[in-house]
This record gives C-alpha cells, structure tokens and sequence, in this order.
C-alpha cells in the first residue's frame, strides 16, 4: 500500500492505513504491545498483538523510543488514545533500531542543548519549526505581493554598519579587515538605483558579549529597502508586515499554537488594531507617568524599560525620533530637530521588545560624512556606499526584522534559543 502521514490517516478516519514513523513511547506485556507512533504531522496509537506476529515478537517486543517503523493495519476511532484514533496492526517492519535513547523526561537545558541534534525530534521543537516555516514563507509572500524583488548582499564585508564592538572578523587569505555581516543595508542600498524595492531573508551575525534570552550570535534577518520612501512609508510597510505574519500563522498553526499554550486572542489585536506609535520623547513621559521609571533624554531605551511599555499596549508600539548619538550614522536627521533621526523600533507586546529596526536614510553625502568621522570611522573606506550619494541620490530608507524575535513573540518562548534550529551564542557554536 501506499504509505500516508498519520495525519492523513486520521481524516481517514477507518479503514485499511500504512504508516511509518518514530516510535515515541512503548508499553505493553507478553501479549501486546501499544506503541504511540509520530511523524512530522502528528501522532497516533497503534496496537500489535503477539498472536499475529509470532515470527516477529522479540523484534516487536524489544522496541524502544526512536525506533524507526512501517506499519499496516486498521484504524478506527478511540477517544482513549492521544489523539482519538488507534491503528490495529497486522503488518509491521523496522527500519531502524534505537538503543538508549539519551533524551528523556526532565532534562537540564545544558543537557538538551548539547543534544540539540536529537532534541530537533521532540514535539515542542517539532510545533516551532512548522511555524518558524511559516514565518518565513509570510514573510516571503507579503515581500512579493508588494512587488519588491528579492536581492542578496554579500557575507563577506569589509565595513562596519551597526557599530565596530560586535563584528566577527574574518581571516580572509591572510587579509584581517573583513567581517560577517551585520546587516546587508550598506550593500542594498546601491541596489535601490536599479531595483527600486527590494527585499531578502539572510543570516547576520552579531559578536555581541550577551547572555540574555533575547539575543543570537547567528541570526536570520528579513531586510527592505526602498527608492523614494517617506519615513511613514517605512513605518506603514513595517507594521503591514508583521500583520500578514500574524495572520498567517494563526490561519496555519493553530494547532500548533494550542499545542504551545499560547493564548491566541493575545495575537487576534495584532490582525485587526492599528500599532500605536508614539515618539521616544512620549515614550520617556509615559514611563514616567505610567511606570515610575525615569530615563533621561538621550539614553537610549533598555530592554527593561522597553518591556514596561509594551506592557500597556495589545499590540506593537512604533517608538520614533530617538537621539541622534544613539542611532547608526545612516540616518536622517529630523529636518524639525537635529536632534533626533527618522529612525524607528517596533517593539512587540507582552514585554518581548524590538522586533524591527528602521529609518529614513540620510542621503546628503556631507552629513553622511560628518556622521561616520563622528563615529570614529574613516569616510575613505566607506567610497562605494558614498558614490550611492553621488551619483542622482535620492530619499530612502528601509527596515531590518530578526525574525527569531517575532517566532519567540509569536510562540510566547522564554528563550529565543528555542525559535532556531541550532542557536549560536557566545558560549555555545556546536552542535
């Protein structure tokens, strides 16, 4: 027979069904043997009676979790099993034998993660993978359906863009001034001049000394850029992004999510309400007034302040006109106050901070100098993102969304180790 998901077998629902999977749990005595079988759709019980397999008992019968199996047989409903079907077994075959499975219940966290290879197979990483999946096939169809072209930069960069502390630098042929990028702006923006609207889904990397639950040494960026953008324009495509995300995966992953625990009319107001946006000058006044915290204007807004904001609100905040001296020297200044830049942070709801980083780019090339001397750079070095300035510049701007950020928002994770396959942080580069 022709061999089907368990998922597919269970909308089935009786009849004649072959599967094949892993074994995730085993019981049973000298006369049967109940074994709860998974594959990538979901999971299902399945009965094999000695009587019918006295040939194969002592195979059947020394089973152990992560065995791989095919089997055949009857389905029918049982709302006593886990998932309210069981499959009557007459045809059974092992594929691969599983000795001493390490992973079991209550597992430290260093433990799972120096396991991470085998971990991948339990269900909670199973559930977050289909919806990070789904995450970045959103994010790929509202890109698309905005005619923006996908591009790719380069890994390999020999300039900083978001600051020399956290670059990992690379011995390229014996040459040390050559990094892994941290964003691919400086390298999207002369594509603008051509493309107009463009987009891509990369890794960037960050040597940031940090062991937060917020932060990755390897992470995977959703960036735009755009020729002819306003500042609004970059905020209005920032928040319709997240939205289709959102909506996505509540149209998708539901059983995923319920599967998580997450409370799912936490994410309806993301869908359906307008973001509130508000500048970084209100933003210091409501903490104040709201929170008792008081920041000082020009300090830049720390992740515990960032967290009581978005606590007041059911959906994302756009935080606005933030310091100049605290933001990248790409930016334009406020043409209002030279004070502050047309950059913006969306920083998401129930305390899970800045998911996309944005602003207008500054194209007078004089001012784009000054910034860079400011910022201990030399404007000699940066010639080629210059010449973007030189040659019929024109206003422009984009955004960068990491999108294990919004996967831990979305799943409401503790960790944002748990939104990527194999999580690099300052202490951990293998498995």
């Amino acid at each position: 027979m022709k061999y089907i998901s368990i998922q597919e077998a269970i909308e089935k629902n009786s009849g004649k069904v072959s599967i094949r999977g892993w074994v995730h749990r085993e019981r049973g005595s000298n006369k049967m043997k109940f074994i709860v079988l998974r594959d990538s759709s979901n999971i299902i019980q399945c009965v094999l009676k000695k009587e019918n397999f006295t040939k194969q008992w002592n195979e059947i019968d020394k089973l152990q979790v992560e065995s791989s199996i095919m089997l055949t047989g009857t389905i029918k409903e049982d709302k006593r099993a886990p998932s309210g079907y069981e499959i009557q077994v007459n045809q059974f075959e092992l594929v691969g034998k599983s000795d001493n499975y390490p992973i079991t219940k209550d597992q430290s966290v260093e433990f799972l993660a120096d396991h991470r290879h085998l971990w991948l197979r339990s269900q909670k990483m199973t559930t977050i993978l289909k919806i990070r999946s789904t995450v970045f096939g959103a994010i790929d169809e509202f890109f698309k359906g905005e005619g923006f072209y996908e591009y790719h930069s380069p890994v390999f960069q020999a300039v900083q863009c978001e600051g020399g502390s956290d670059l990992f630098s690379v011995d390229y042929f014996g040459k040390k001034d050559v990094f892994l990028a941290q964003t691919w702006q400086l390298y999207a923006e002369p594509a603008i001049f051509g493309l107009e609207k463009i987009y891509t889904i990369a890794p960037s990397f960050r040597a940031e000394k940090s062991k937060t639950s917020r932060h990755l040494t390897e992470y995977w960026h959703a960036e735009m850029e755009m020729a002819w953008a306003t500042f609004k324009d970059i905020q209005d495509y920032g928040e319709k992004l997240i939205k289709h995300v959102v909506k996505q995966v509540l149209e998708k992953n539901k059983t995923e999510l319920e599967f998580l625990g997450r409370d799912i009319s936490k994410l309806k107001p993301i869908v359906t309400k307008p973001f509130v946006r508000m500048t970084y000058t209100e933003a210091l006044k409501i903490l104040d007034k709201k929170c008792q915290m008081k920041v000082p204007w020009g300090k830049d807004l720390r992740t515990i302040e960032e967290e009581k904001l978005t606590k007041l609100y059911d959906v994302p905040i756009i935080c606005t006109h933030y310091p100049k001296k605290v933001k990248a020297f790409y930016m334009t200044e406020d043409p209002d106050n030279p004070k502050v830049v047309l950059g913006c942070d969306f920083l998401a709801p129930e305390g899970y901070g800045e998911i996309i980083g944005g602003s207008h780019r500054e194209h007078d090339i004089e001012k784009v100098k000054k910034r860079l001397k400011e910022d201990g750079e030399k404007p000699e070095e940066y010639e080629f993102y210059l010449d973007t300035r030189r040659y019929g510049s024109v206003p422009h701007g984009g955004f960068g969304l990491g999108v294990e950020r919004i996967i831990t928002w979305i799943c409401k994770l503790d960790n944002i180790k748990d939104s990527i396959p194999f999580p690099r942080t300052m202490e951990r580069y293998k498995p």
